[in-house]
């Protein structure tokens, strides 16, 4: 089963989560996103890899919603059985004294070309293991801190051991967000100096091997968004694994006249730990960003702003993309293998949409993808959008910092401005169960909706995820995204819409730093980063002076072209994964 996968080696990408597919339901938002298409493209372009992720047989959960918009979370189980198949191998980690199995699952995903990648889902739903240890794969995000920091265990010690059980020959590891900084321990563990080794002041571990292996993607652009755990719960929990005895006897060694222990049985002492990992907290960013050679943030913003937060690290800057088949609906694939059918492997490719293809070949193709969106949302919501009227896009996790409810901050300007310019407003987006701010917001953008019925069509679509993802970046007409700089780290989905031909109206943040130029691929809100209402203003006037014209008059249709046209030239063909993949490899992986 594995024989295509192990002979040559591969760079391990391990990530907490990951969207396979939309009946998978693995992701939680945009993070998991990324990983899927990170494999998708480095399957396309033929780059070896093999990633590493939590089987979640219970999900994330399935989103309802009542005609007041309260969100009602409900099991979002799936049968891995159904799309992958069960290896026969099982590792063990020690979870607070206890040795828990770890079994795995295969999935993979397809190229264009055919070409191959392996999927590793660790699973601890095993006979073998106590109750409680069976839940520790089931949730995605699920439980409490302790739970939270089981399943980091499992992600990391227990995907190294996996991919080692499995024969895979690892070159370099990718760690995707700091959930699987404790694999650096393993690696720790496995490049230990034997005690007749070390010579006075030097480490245990040979951690220059440690950080030539493991490169490092952070998101989180604030201090308080990184994975925290106390040392009370890291000792509960990896009481085997880190101990505050530890000296200079050896790599774990308890006890100086013990026999010298194994690869798997060394311990990690709480300094070297704390050193590594933060002297208060074990902080997952610290350890990683202190034990991988090269370490990148997912844009060029944001980098800037992790340079800030971590000043003594070198944080490169390689720009999140999207993979170009998955996130373009069927009239744009159709429409660009007529015109450009080198772009699934050479999406760049694109930039030639801006000149050698006729203008309504392009209407066409979004008119069919605006159609089969309103067909979704009457199937979705029983509301029945209007073909002609512009439609502005908003979908993304409700929280506070995404700011869903900006565009709502003066419903009565806003239903002013659509007595000249007629549009209408599709919403979508889950709030984590935890979040409680997050969960009002979806309340108060319903009580919006309610206020503006009969003025504006406003929907709000339930349980987003691809499947809907892939239907709204390509049927509206205008993407929305507002979050309050500087924290969002990249974002993705306007780079989805570009693919579609569908330009973005965003805040200058994260990707669309780079990807504004403005009205040529979309349009920037400019306004003061702590000002509600100078934002809300300028969101209103670029609306009402810019935006809405490009439909509402009928001398404005060649610019409106032009910026769907720029959309796809200027930023889907260099916005992909394709592209980020390709940096990967010459800039990470293959240094």
């Amino acid at each position: 089963m594995l024989d295509e996968f192990v002979h040559e080696p591969r760079v391990a990408y391990f990530s907490m989560e990951i969207a396979l597919r939309s009946e998978i339901p693995t992701y939680s938002g945009g993070l998991g996103i990324l990983a899927g298409d990170t494999l998708r493209s480095a399957a396309d372009i033929g780059l070896p890899m093999v990633a590493v992720s939590l089987v979640a047989r219970a999900g994330y959960f399935r989103q309802t919603l009542d005609a007041e918009g309260r969100q009602i979370e409900q099991p979002a189980p799936w049968d891995p059985a159904r799309w992958a198949r069960l290896l026969n191998a099982k590792v063990a980690v020690s979870i607070e004294g206890r040795m828990v199995w770890v079994g795995a699952w295969l999935y993979i995903v397809e190229g264009q070309a055919g070409a191959r990648q392996p999927v590793v889902l660790l699973d601890t739903d095993l006979h073998d293991n106590a109750p409680a240890d069976r839940e520790i794969t089931n949730l995605l995000y699920g439980g409490d801190e302790i739970y939270r920091l089981k399943q980091e265990v499992v992600l990391g010690i227990g995907g190294v051991r996996m991919l080692h059980a499995l024969g895979f020959r690892v070159r370099q590891y990718h760690l995707n967000e700091g959930h699987s900084a404790l694999l650096t321990l393993e690696l720790m563990r496995r490049y230990a100096y034997a005690p007749h080794e070390i010579r006075p002041g030097e480490s245990l571990y040979d951690i220059p091997r440690v950080r030539e292996l493991c490169n490092f993607t952070t998101h989180t652009p604030v201090e308080a968004g990184h994975d925290q755990f106390s040392y009370e719960i890291v000792q509960r929990v990896l009481r085997d694994v880190v101990n505050a005895e530890a000296s200079r006897q050896g790599p774990g060694a308890m006890n100086p006249d013990a026999p010298p222990r194994g690869a798997d049985e060394r311990q990690i002492d709480l300094v070297t730990l704390k050193r590594l990992g933060g002297e208060d907290r074990l902080n997952m960013t610290r350890l990683a960003l202190n034990l991988s050679e090269y370490i990148n943030g997912v844009a060029v913003r944001h980098a800037e702003v992790s340079r800030r937060l971590f000043p003594e690290y070198p944080v490169h800057a390689i720009t999140n993309g999207v993979h170009p088949f998955t996130w373009t609906c069927e009239s744009f694939c159709a429409f660009y293998d007529k015109y450009v059918p080198a772009w699934r492997h050479e999406p760049e490719q694109l930039v030639r949409v801006d000149c050698c293809v006729p203008d309504e070949a392009i209407l066409e193709a979004h008119d069919l993808a605006k159609q089969a969106l309103i067909r979704k949302i009457q199937v979705l919501t029983g509301v029945n959008l209007r073909a002609d009227v512009p439609l502005l896009g908003f979908a993304r996790r409700m929280t506070a910092y995404k700011r869903p409810d900006l565009l709502f901050h003066d419903v009565e300007r806003l239903a002013a401005m659509a007595q000249r310019y007629p549009f209408q407003i599709l919403l979508a987006g889950k709030a984590h169960p935890r979040d409680a701010a997050g969960k009002r917001l979806i309340e108060e953008l319903h009580a919006h909706a309610r206020a503006l019925a009969g003025r504006i069509t406003t929907v709000y679509a339930a349980d987003y995820d691809m499947a809907l993802a892939q239907a709204m970046v390509a049927g509206v007409d205008v993407w929305l995204n507002t979050p309050l700089p500087p924290l969002e780290a990249s974002g993705t989905s306007g780079m989805k819409a570009a693919f579609n031909g569908v330009p973005s109206l965003s805040v200058l943040d994260g990707w669309w730093v780079e990807g504004c130029i403005e009205g040529i691929t979309g349009w920037a809100i400019e306004a003061n980063r702590d000002d509600t209402a100078s934002a809300a203003g300028a969101l209103y006037d670029k609306l009402e002076r810019v935006v809405l014209p490009l439909f509402s008059e009928a001398e404005k249709r060649p610019a409106r072209l032009r910026v769907m046209k720029g959309a796809i030239s200027k930023n889907a063909s260099y916005f992909n994964s394709h592209r980020m993949m390709r940096r990967y490899a010459t800039e990470a992986y293959l240094r």
